[in-house]
């Protein structure tokens, strides 16, 4: 079982041995992201993540790059609307390097003008990339368009206007902010002595001052609303979807099974009845995303656009069906078996147990079991998936966007309100 200790400066640390490995992993989350950023400051998150890897006072770049590749270990990052999260995975006789290598990473960076500059230009790559990229873009501009004006619904990597104008100042600024122990969880999983972990986790980190200003989170609201992005590509490629649930929220496991039952896998409702009965897209799903506060629920198409009424209406069809009908025991039980085979499966990795709980420790403020878990999605009932369903798959209220070749959505907005 994990276990949980605070540093007397506020950081806490998970454990979780696993004896039968002979690797450790150690994962390091920021209560930072895009959320918490002002418009001017767009992507600075994301910004100080990648100048993470550009050199210490006492390694290079090349150097922080080279130390756990020349052990076969790996070293990565990422940034969330919500949070930061730095990991690394070697064997584990490399712990102390592991534990140097991220200590000297997130609390000795230089952020040396010429990185930064250098960095910039990256990053505006990054950005003319994934814009480049409709399949995945225009899941951001379902959010910006779901919440209008609100942070959630802002890009993680920003837009190339306040990238460029980011100073060292502000990034100075906003790093030591939010980079404070106290905003900090620590993971380690692996094969590892508990007693000598801590004690060395303690000696690296116990000494890091400061603390986190309070902030107030402002739910964001939810706007129903069409809105096409005009791009000459072959496919239309679209988000169909609905404000969903916060991380916390009771009845995320019975959303979570409706969302395996309409939109996961090829067996799901809505890849059955659109693309294999009809082929009518070339790829459909769903997904639910959750955050603090709120959620989504979205789902994506990508199809010609001659096919977007009839497959929009097919896919208010799939949801209304749940919704007056609900769903039989076999198909919920398979959603079931589902949701825990994909669920220990991934738990066989380490770095997939480090990420369950950094995030469970992150958003419930403790660490919940697999087994805990698994008894609550066992325990959601046929009625629960209806109720569910129509409380919160509201289809007239859904959230239609777009990028193709598509530039007037007038007519189709009333046929989808019609149809919803």
């Amino acid at each position: 079982m994990p276990s949980k200790i605070v540093l007397g400066n506020g950081l806490q640390i998970i454990t979780k041995g696993i004896s039968h490995v002979r690797s450790i992993a150690v994962g390091i989350w920021v209560d930072v992201g895009s959320r918490y950023e002002a418009p001017s400051l767009n992507g600075i998150s994301h910004f100080i993540e990648h100048l993470m890897f550009k050199g210490t006072a006492r390694r290079t770049a090349r150097q922080i790059a080279e130390a756990l590749d020349a052990v076969g270990g790996q070293l990565n990052a990422f940034t969330t609307k919500e949070y930061t999260c730095f990991y690394a995975r070697v064997l584990d006789e490399h712990f102390d390097l592991v534990i140097d290598v991220l200590n000297d990473m997130l609390f000795h960076s230089r952020f040396d003008v010429k990185d930064i500059d250098r960095e910039r230009k990256v990053i505006i790559e990054e950005i003319k990339t994934y814009e480049d990229v409709p399949e995945e873009l225009v899941h951001d501009l379902f959010a910006t368009t779901i919440w209008q004006g609100h942070s959630l619904g802002r890009s993680v990597i920003g837009n190339q206007e306040v990238i460029s104008n980011l100073s060292r100042q502000d990034i100075i600024n906003f790093y030591q902010n939010y980079y404070v122990p106290d905003n900090i969880i620590m993971v380690v999983v692996g094969n590892f002595q508990p007693e000598i972990v801590i004690e060395k986790l303690e000696k690296t980190f116990g000494g890091l001052k400061g603390k986190v200003q309070p902030r107030s989170l402002v739910c964001p609201t939810a706007y129903s609303s069409v809105n096409c992005y005009f791009k000459d590509t072959e496919l239309v490629h679209l988000c169909f979807g609905t404000q969903g649930l916060p991380f916390n929220d009771a009845k995320t496991y019975v959303f979570q099974l409706i969302n395996i039952i309409l939109g996961t896998g090829l067996s799901s409702r809505l890849f059955q009845e659109i693309r294999e009965q009809r082929g009518l897209v070339y790829s459909i799903y769903s997904y639910p995303r959750a955050y603090r506060d709120t959620g989504l629920f979205v789902i994506y198409a990508g199809l010609s656009k001659e096919n977007v009424a009839a497959v929009i209406a097919l896919i208010i069809k799939e949801i209304k069906k749940i919704q007056e009908n609900g769903v039989s025991e076999l198909e919920l039980q398979r959603a079931k078996d589902h949701y825990r085979g994909n669920l220990l499966l991934g738990l066989e990795s380490i770095v997939a147990q480090l990420g369950a709980l950094g995030k469970s420790q992150l958003y419930l403020g403790r660490v919940i079991s697999p087994e805990e878990i698994l008894e609550k999605i066992n325990q959601v009932t046929i009625t629960e998936i209806k109720e569910a369903a129509n409380s919160i798959l509201k289809t007239e209220l859904f959230t239609l966007t777009s990028i193709g070749p598509i530039n007037n959505y007038k007519v189709l907005e009333k046929s989808i309100r019609e149809t919803g």
